[in-house]
């Protein structure tokens, strides 16, 4: 196929994400106006930032008066996966000059990379960068709009939808899928444990603690299965 081709590929097998990631963004807008955000602020966040779990967590701890430096590690902490991810991708970006490395990491998140990581393994032929930026672009469009529809509509929601709901549904939603074996099932267990009670850490370091004890006990339990 042609790169245009593959471009329109990447959209297309795109779509079916769109139904979770519209709403996602949404959830977004209206958590950012809850805690004090301007439009504009909550907007330009998605536009930056383009990690929707590293924004709730954000927005949450800036409501709660955290910190910056604490906002920004607990940020991190929750984007770790990414790092994860890019290891696994970069050798299919080899041969892209450095300028399109740069400009690929910034939509490196769940979806474009699962996505993206099947159509070269299926497929050796397809334009590796016409395909993801097709993904890419599908993806990130559509949650920047969901946050800019959380600006627009969220005041007009009824007080008796309870929003802040969805936001620890959303956490679950990445949450329950990652969890596959015992050191994940550990790590999911004892990070939430940590996180309930480390409510009344100060500065609002529990999300850090809970993550660092989380990641810690999943290490311990694999490597000791390692050792068996």
């Amino acid at each position: 196929m042609t790169e245009r081709e593959d471009f329109v590929s990447g959209v297309r097998d795109s779509l079916p994400t769109l139904p979770a990631n519209v709403p996602f963004g949404f959830v977004v807008g209206v958590a950012a106006l809850q805690a004090g955000f301007s439009g504009v602020q909550a907007v330009s966040m998605s536009v930056l930032v383009f990690g929707g779990a590293s924004q709730l967590a954000a927005i949450e701890l800036l409501q709660k008066g955290s910190p910056a430096l604490i906002v920004v590690l607990t940020a991190v902490v929750v984007n770790l996966r990414y790092t994860m991810y890019s290891a696994a991708i970069a050798p299919h970006f080899r041969r892209f000059s450095e300028r399109w490395r740069l400009v690929c990491a910034q939509f490196v998140v769940d979806t474009t990379f699962a996505l993206a990581v099947t159509e070269y393994e299926r497929d050796e032929d397809t334009d590796r960068l016409a395909y993801y930026l097709g993904v890419s672009l599908a993806i990130y469009v559509s949650f920047v709009a969901g946050t800019a529809g959380g600006v627009l509509l969220g005041d007009r929601i009824p007080d008796g939808f309870q929003l802040e709901f969805a936001v620890p549904l959303l956490f679950l939603a990445l949450l329950v899928p990652s969890i596959a074996d015992e050191p994940t099932a550990v790590a999911a267990a004892v990070g939430g444990f940590v996180a309930v009670a480390a409510v009344g850490v100060p500065m609002n370091l529990g999300i850090i603690v809970a993550a660092l004890s989380g990641v810690s006990a999943g290490f311990v339990v694999n490597h000791w299965r390692g050792s068996r």
